[in-house]
């Protein structure tokens, strides 16, 4: 992770304590999970979806949409809520999203989501947890 502070500060052994070493790895390390493995791919429940590090409130389920892309798509996040990073890695330039409280990755936003946003939010399961209304 970068030396960014946020609001949330644990060091690398209380997450790994916490999260386990699968989460850890997307939540703290940017790990992917593979496409279409993740539990909350196709869940369209009515709720919240929270950070799967420290459960701030990121997505709502009205934003949610089967983008059939493997992941979770989300056309918008609760405002203020993720905070946005360049990502040049893998030869590609795509922004990053992160949990604004915490700093967990959660993903990437891209410019070709099919609502009126325009916004597609990939987002890992893992590095979520889902809360029912």
């Amino acid at each position: 992770m970068k030396n960014k502070s946020y609001p949330l500060q644990k060091t690398d052994a209380q997450w790994l304590e916490e999260l386990g070493p699968e989460r850890f790895h997307i939540l703290r390390q940017k790990g992917t999970e593979r496409p279409f493995t993740g539990k909350y791919n196709l869940n369209f429940e009515s709720g919240a979806y929270v950070c799967g590090a420290c459960k701030t409130p990121l997505f709502e389920s009205n934003s949610k949409f089967d983008h059939g892309c493997g992941w979770p798509s989300f056309d918008e996040a609760i405002a203020g809520t993720v905070e946005y990073i360049k990502d040049t890695t893998h030869g590609m330039i795509r922004t990053e999203i992160l949990c604004a409280n915490c700093g967990s990755h959660l993903g990437h936003v891209f410019n070709d989501g099919p609502t009126k946003t325009g916004q597609r939010y990939c987002v890992n399961s893992l590095s979520v947890d889902f809360k029912n209304e």
